[in-house]
């Protein structure tokens, strides 16, 4: 049941996923017990599944009482239990609540760091989750901090053209927009527009999107010129 509720995540039915999933949930807590893994598993896959159905407010009480479980049975550096932090703080950030996940993608950050190494994909995603919430919370610096280590990680690790590196190129080129970096964001931006050309063709979504960002930047420092020639 549990296979199959996930396979029909996979496929995007959700509602389909959602009712296996109470229902596997419900025999584990009675065969099993509250505190057993595979319970626990089970939440912690109906609280995604909550997610995906935009069941916010559901799947934070399902995640906390994953994240409280797995921290009185494993204790906080287990592999699970930093996941189910990162979880959480996803859908703390999916209904608004930003500084909840700022608070515990810094943690979630912290430990992996200190566990995996700072160049593990772990510790990169884990960076990459926080410099958004940075940015939506207005912390551009500190966004700016993050992803200028975490592009060129990327960069180095996994090639220019690779799909994460385009990404995080053109998260850093957003933060330097907001920091009025502008020169700095074209630059940027050019280079993930190229690359976006070449692997995808001039009209894919994700390049079109590249464009439309380049062409806002573009407009901003031509905006600031003539606001300089004018005085």
């Amino acid at each position: 049941m549990s296979k199959l509720a996930l396979t029909y995540e996979r496929l995007g039915k959700y509602a389909d996923a959602e009712k296996l999933q109470i229902t596997v949930l419900d025999l584990r807590n009675k065969l099993l017990g509250e505190e057993h893994p595979g319970t626990i598993w089970a939440m912690a896959y109906l609280a995604n599944t909550y997610d995906n159905l935009g069941k916010y407010t559901d799947a934070e009480k399902l995640k906390v009482q994953v994240l409280d479980m797995r921290n009185r049975l494993f204790g906080e550096k287990h592999p699970d239990t930093i996941t189910a932090m990162g979880t959480l703080a996803f859908t703390y950030k999916s209904f608004g609540k930003y500084a909840d996940a700022e608070k515990l993608e810094v943690q979630v950050l912290d430990m992996r760091s200190r566990l995996l190494g700072e160049e593990h994909p772990d510790t990169l995603g884990d960076m990459n989750n926080l410099g958004i919430t940075y940015g939506m919370l207005g912390k551009y610096a500190d966004a700016e901090k993050l992803q200028i280590t975490m592009q060129d990680m990327r960069s180095r690790f996994l090639g220019e053209e690779h799909p994460d590196t385009i990404d995080a190129m053109e998260n850093l080129a957003i933060t330097f927009y907001y920091l009025q970096k502008n020169e700095d964001a074209a630059s940027l931006e050019v280079q993930v527009v190229d690359v976006q050309k070449k692997i995808f063709g001039e009209e894919h979504p994700e390049t079109a999107k590249a464009v439309a960002l380049l062409a806002e930047i573009r407009s901003q420092i031509l905006h600031e010129l003539n606001q300089k020639n004018k005085r």
